[in-house]
């Protein structure tokens, strides 16, 4: 089973910031800055790449990019932030299940993140 479809499911706990329809975003239980948020799809897909395969991958990138904007308002991100999808095991994703990192609320550096 996905973790991240546990938490979705309220099977895991988490610590929700925004929820839609079609997204959950949740804090990182290991954060790398004041803010560092989870924006992830409702809908298991394994990665990127998985989504962009299927029909839907329009509507839930639209989605993905409006939760993303509500979680930069919500933790007043308006100096900037960064915005990271990890793609299979050699682009570090650990978690096989779509998922955005929202990471902010300090100056980010190249060599940070």
């Amino acid at each position: 089973m996905c973790i991240f479809c546990d938490i979705i499911d309220k099977k895991i706990p988490s610590t929700a910031v925004y929820e839609n329809d079609d997204v959950y975003c949740f804090r990182d239980i290991n954060p790398v800055a004041p803010t560092h948020v989870l924006v992830v799809p409702k809908k298991h897909y394994e990665d990127i790449l998985d989504l962009a395969s299927k029909e839907d991958a329009d509507k839930v990138l639209g989605e993905v990019s409006r939760a993303i904007s509500k979680v930069a308002e919500i933790d007043n991100l308006g100096e900037g932030f960064r915005v990271i999808n990890n793609c299979r095991e050699f682009g570090g994703q650990t978690v096989k299940h779509i998922h955005f990192h929202v990471i902010g609320g300090l100056k980010l550096t190249e060599k940070m993140i």
